[in-house]
């Protein structure tokens, strides 16, 4: 299966940069039982060879302004409209929104050294490029993984972790941070957090445990609940992360992980999470790089079809699915550094994580074009991906 899905990774046209994203540490300035989870596609896709095809895209949003915008688009562009572009530097994020990228996610060095006024500037600009607005995104989880807040022009200090803002004065010290952070981001021009941290550490001592409300699953569900209402009360956008649960998974920034237990755990502890947070609206999920062997053993959850079918049909999540950093270690070692784009739309991914935007897209465009990947499951992506900016209002057409 490996070599399989080397096949669909060949497609792509660009090796990986390797460019933290999404997840990266921050740098200072009710269910199937088990035996009915296999490492098999099901119904959600053929075999994952170089001529696959999705045979089950979901119902994408049914909105006749949104499809009405969807006619008038090629395929070069809705495939630019997949990619969520890591981005370091302002020349990059404006040329990704000069080429239709459907989102940016802001590193810690474009908001450094700036006014706020500057940095409204700046994401006035992204949107200015762009014929579709674009989605701002950053990573300000609070604690360990902060881009906006190390900059003491735009914050006295950094947000906190959620851990220690609980410590300090309970849920009603967390939402209080919460409604400041939404207000400080969309302030500034950003319109999505990619936060709050699902993840359910197995200990103290786990690699994703800085980063994590509780090792208790059930107080976890209850943060994200919280945090995830507030923010979309605020209109910021909200992502879940990273399905199906890190767990005390190494880290895949610098290797592939591996998970070996029982899908039974994951119902009982690590959904518990996501399942709250998507009750509460959450907008998108993004999905890890570890390789979790009751659900996938062979792929990792990002580019498994299993894993996002599980997030589909299981979880009932209807919202956009993003990758974590497809540049990330874990992935660039599993593909041999070879592009992984064609394998993770094929996966189920709505937006690709990426900073190798423009060969990611042209390696979707030919698949399409070659029959690899069916348009109407591109489309179903792209219909998510405007409902949410719809919802956002960040489009012309009204807010449901």
């Amino acid at each position: 299966m490996k070599q399989q899905i080397h096949a669909c990774i060949a497609a792509g046209t660009a090796a990986a940069a390797l460019l933290l994203c999404g997840c990266a540490l921050t740098k200072p300035i009710g269910s199937a039982p088990e035996q009915e989870i296999s490492t098999t596609t099901g119904t959600t896709t053929t075999v994952l060879t170089s001529t696959a095809t999705t045979t089950n895209v979901y119902t994408p949003p049914d909105d006749p302004l949104l499809a009405d915008t969807l006619r008038t688009m090629t395929v070069e562009e809705k495939a630019a409209q997949m990619m969520l572009v890591c981005c370091s530097d302002e020349a990059v994020g404006l040329a990704a929104c000069e080429a239709g990228a459907g989102g940016l996610c802001l590193f810690a060095e474009p908001f450094a050294y700036r006014s706020a006024e500057q940095v409204q500037e700046m994401t006035a600009g992204f949107q200015a490029a762009a014929n579709i607005p674009v989605l701002l995104s950053a990573d300000e989880e609070g604690g360990t993984v902060n881009r906006i807040s190390l900059n003491p022009q735009l914050r006295d200090h950094i947000f906190y972790s959620p851990r220690y803002l609980y410590e300090l004065g309970g849920m009603a010290q967390i939402e209080a941070e919460t409604a400041e952070k939404a207000d400080l981001m969309k302030n500034l021009g950003m319109n999505v957090n990619l936060a709050p941290v699902c993840d359910v550490p197995l200990t103290d001592t786990d690699f994703i445990y800085l980063r994590c409300f509780s090792t208790d699953a059930n107080e976890t569900a209850d943060y994200v609940s919280d945090v995830v209402g507030i923010m979309k009360d605020k209109q910021l956008g909200s992502t879940l992360k990273h399905f199906p649960g890190y767990g005390g998974s190494a880290d895949t920034h610098l290797n592939m992980a591996f998970d070996d237990r029982p899908y039974s755990e994951f119902v009982s502890r690590d959904f518990l999470p996501f399942e709250a947070g998507i009750a509460a609206g959450a907008d998108s999920v993004m999905v890890s790089h570890n390789i979790v062997s009751c659900m996938d053993a062979e792929q990792p959850a990002s580019l498994s079809p299993a894993v996002h079918k599980i997030l589909r049909e299981e979880l009932g999540f209807r919202g956009v699915i993003i990758s974590d950093d497809l540049s990330m270690n874990a992935i660039t070692q599993f593909t041999n550094g070879q592009n992984p784009a064609v394998a993770a739309v094929l996966a189920g991914n709505d937006m690709l994580c990426y900073s190798d935007y423009e060969g990611a897209a042209a390696a979707i465009t030919e698949a399409v074009r070659s029959g690899v990947i069916d348009e109407e499951q591109i489309d179903a992506s792209v219909l998510r991906i405007l409902a949410w900016k719809q919802s956002l209002g960040l489009l012309d057409t009204p807010a449901p």
